[in-house]
């Protein structure tokens, strides 16, 4: 299935996750980890996008930020280009240093910043870049040493993160210390790096028990959070995409998604927009309008006439679709 559009608009809350291409490092030195982390730290500035938490690790990295005004892919674009041509150039190599896409995930703030907070700092201390908390407490490449005020970065927004846990700040990094460590214990949580129905619930027991009582909750495999929350980020998520194009380009980009799926699945968009029951083009008639809505913010007749279909037969594709993925 084509990728789906990220989900964005400022002052959102992602978990981002960057990996090296074939899993391969992203820092050689400390000459490389410094670039990373000053690149980050100047655009945080830059481009107001608040940083709460982050890890860089051998071959990947964890950052937990809201989006600024100019949105989280250009934050990213700027961030992984730079960075890579300039590690690219400094190590005399060339191609791709990161994997294609990133993955974020949008978080429910309330219900996830302070387990996103620990999971994120403990990262080093699970991957045996360091041995103990108290080694993690001076480690130069995480943000928990300077949440703990052992180090300063002054783009980085301690006191934010320091609200959750206390009114001063030495209560504050008493208590954040003592839920970091209690982290410990706990172990990798799967549910923290993923969204979807089942990661949000806390389990597939979860799910089952919600549906067994007749209950139905909104998923997204792009969000971590609950139902309610999921319905009110791809509702808004629509409404700013559907202002983002005038009518001439977002007519112009839904006919290029169209001939591009078409290409690729080797159907004529003629035969697609014809009417055609075949299951094939069912299928792709059904991968386009969810596309259409959630990318472009078309209305369900916009993608209708697109599609040479009803709009009754495309909420009845969405609605499959949906359903597929939650089972």
């Amino acid at each position: 299935m084509p990728r789906r559009a990220r989900l964005d608009a400022p002052g959102t809350l992602h978990h981002v996750i960057i990996r090296g291409i074939e899993r391969r490092k992203i820092a050689d030195d400390d000459k490389d980890r410094s670039g990373f982390v000053d690149r980050m730290g100047r655009l945080s500035i830059d481009l107001n996008t608040p940083i709460y938490s982050w890890s860089l690790m051998t071959n990947h990295a964890h950052i937990l930020l809201k989006s600024g005004p100019s949105g989280l892919p250009d934050f990213m674009r700027k961030l992984l280009t730079g960075y890579a041509i300039n590690y690219n150039k400094r190590n005399r190599r060339y191609g791709h240093l990161f994997q294609n896409r990133y993955k974020t995930i949008v978080c429910e703030e309330d219900a996830y910043f302070k387990e996103l907070v620990r999971y994120i700092h403990l990262n080093p201390l699970r991957a045996g870049l360091v041995d103990t908390l108290s080694k993690l407490d001076w480690y130069k490449w995480s943000g928990h040493s300077v949440i703990l005020g052992r180090r300063k970065n002054l783009w980085q927004d301690r006191g934010y993160v320091l609200t959750w846990f206390g009114p001063t700040d030495r209560e504050a990094k008493q208590h954040y210390r003592r839920f970091v460590e209690k982290g410990i214990a706990i172990g990798r949580q799967p549910q923290l790096v993923g969204g979807g129905l089942i990661r949000s619930l806390g389990g597939w027991a979860q799910v089952k028990a919600i549906r067994r009582i007749g209950e139905k909750e909104a998923s997204d495999e792009r969000i971590l959070g609950s139902g309610k929350f999921v319905e009110r980020i791809t509702q808004e998520t629509a409404l700013t995409n559907k202002y983002r194009y005038s009518d001439l380009d977002r007519k112009q980009k839904a006919r290029n998604i169209i001939s591009n799926l078409c290409k690729k699945r080797g159907v004529s968009v003629d035969a697609l927009q014809a009417g055609s029951r075949r299951s094939q083009i069912s299928k792709i008639r059904a991968e386009l309008s969810l596309m259409l809505v959630d990318e472009l913010g078309l209305s369900l007749a916009e993608v209708a006439r697109l599609l040479g279909v009803t709009t009754s037969a495309v909420t009845r594709a969405i609605r499959r679709i949906k359903q597929h993925k939650l089972n």
